[in-house]
């Protein structure tokens, strides 16, 4: 059993911004450190970023408009904790305690996953999916049931009749889809909105791809300022989730539908 929300759901149009937040941050400084809360719905989006870049209002005020319409920006931006900044300064070390669990996808996953993505195509709009063994649910903002009913007539869709979503219907928050994002993976720690020298993004990304190539489950744990895990470099790990990211194309694609 899983559930898929979409790109357009409230939720992840918050990820994206803070994956888009982020992407800037690597623009302007090399090793940025980097971590964004979101709170976004009916016209309003407040965000709070800790971090040792030099963000300007009008740049971030940017991103939320491109991704999320015409929202009214409550900023605040803070300095990173001048401790950690220093602990980190001379060496990529682990930026949280964490525990990490990397798991293979499996059939039903993957093919969710692929409705989720074809619907969206055609209706770019607020959506989730859950499959359950041959049980398709389908809730589709701004679509036409009986287009969906002739490419999945034994669907459940849209059960309580139609609707618009978006965040005027519901508000969004930043990590708050991570069982979207992430299946049976999911631990404490979350994506979206931070640099790569945190664990929740590191190590969830490397647990996560490590589980698929080696078709099982990987457990980790790691502790703030651990220098390695899983017996590699912590700095090692920093650069398999970096490449990853770039492969994907950056911080604000990996929050448009999470690892899969």
């Amino acid at each position: 059993m899983i559930e898929k929300v979409n790109p357009s759901h409230p939720d992840k149009v918050a990820d994206r911004i803070a994956g888009a937040i982020v992407d800037l941050g690597y623009k302007l400084k090399d090793n940025p450190k980097i971590a964004v809360e979101i709170l976004l719905g009916h016209d309003n989006c407040h965000i709070i970023i800790e971090t040792d870049v030099d963000y300007k209002y009008d740049d971030i005020l940017k991103i939320v408009n491109r991704i999320g319409g015409n929202l009214k920006l409550d900023l605040q931006i803070v300095s990173q904790d001048v401790y950690l900044n220093n602990n980190q300064r001379d060496i990529i070390r682990c930026g949280d305690n964490g525990i990490f669990k990397g798991v293979p996808l499996n059939e039903e996953e993957i093919k969710l996953s692929k409705i989720a993505h074809d619907i969206y195509s055609k209706y770019p709009s607020d959506g989730k999916y859950i499959l359950d063994k041959d049980k398709l649910i389908i809730c589709q903002s701004n679509a036409s049931k009986d287009e969906l009913l002739k490419d999945y007539p034994n669907a459940i869709i849209n059960p309580l009749g139609d609707w618009t979503g978006g965040s005027d219907v519901d508000s969004g928050a930043v990590n708050r889809k991570l069982g979207s994002d992430m299946a049976r993976s999911v631990t404490g720690g979350g994506l979206h909105g931070k640099d790569l020298s945190k664990a929740d993004v590191a190590i969830n990304i490397y647990a996560f791809l490590k589980a698929q190539k080696e078709n099982k489950v990987i457990e980790l744990s790691c502790a703030i300022g651990d220098t390695t895990v899983d017996g590699k470099e912590y700095s090692e790990i920093v650069e398999i989730a970096r490449e990853y990211i770039n492969s994907i194309g950056g911080f604000e694609k990996l929050a448009e539908w999470g690892l899969y």
